[in-house]
């Protein structure tokens, strides 16, 4: 079994489980000697952070920065009352679309309402959880995932709608479709989130880009 440093403290990523998912798959072997551990993709929970996943969706993750770095200063306090006060004009001056606009405002009046309590999310299973966030126009279930693993840290999270995920597996293993791609996976149980979190290593050190 192939020998991991420490110091990876992350749910998702640490030095046991990476000695098992590497027993079940030899491509996280190939991915470890060409680019090394995969970073702890954590971020914190909350308003915050899933308006910024949603500002990500379909965009590069500089680009989507970009945008919520400028409306993050023109608001002064990035607060669901703050957002459902902007008019279209000031969305647009801020570089945020017509329709993330809406989807950020259908998740601040959510939260507002009480139709939503992000902070109570960790205490739900992952099905209840996925089912409040996806109700919530501009969530699907791509967003849904990211906000589990990355920040309710969970472990056997697949997002087979990612371009990424699927680009990779379709270069470093011989599944192709959707189905033989879900197949393939699989065998990761339970730790299908670190298998996701060592294809986007892959991808994103392969071209160059950063990861954060």
């Amino acid at each position: 079994m192939m020998d991991v440093n420490e110091g990876f403290f992350s749910a998702i990523v640490n030095k046991k489980d990476i000695e098992q998912l590497i027993s079940t798959d030899k491509v996280f072997s190939f991915i470890i000697e060409k680019y090394g551990i995969p970073p702890n993709w954590t971020r914190p929970k909350g308003f915050i952070t899933l308006s910024q996943m949603i500002l990500e969706q379909q965009v590069s993750l500089a680009s989507a920065k970009a945008h919520f770095l400028k409306l993050n200063v023109y608001i002064n306090e990035f607060t669901p009352s703050n957002i459902l006060r902007l008019t279209d004009e000031e969305m647009r001056n801020c570089q945020i679309s017509r329709q993330k606009a809406k989807y950020l405002r259908a998740l601040s009046l959510a939260i507002q309402n009480g139709d939503i309590d992000l902070e109570k999310l960790p205490l739900l299973n992952e099905t209840e959880i996925r089912k409040q966030l996806t109700t919530i126009n501009g969530i699907g279930n791509w967003t849904a995932d990211v906000y589990l693993m990355f920040c309710l840290q969970s472990k056997d999270i697949f997002p087979v709608g990612d371009i990424a995920v699927v680009n990779t597996m379709k270069e470093l293993s011989e599944a192709q479709t959707k189905d033989e791609i879900l197949l393939h996976a699989e065998k990761w149980r339970p730790y299908r989130s670190l298998a996701v979190y060592f294809l986007w290593h892959y991808y994103l050190k392969k071209r160059n880009r950063p990861s954060e």
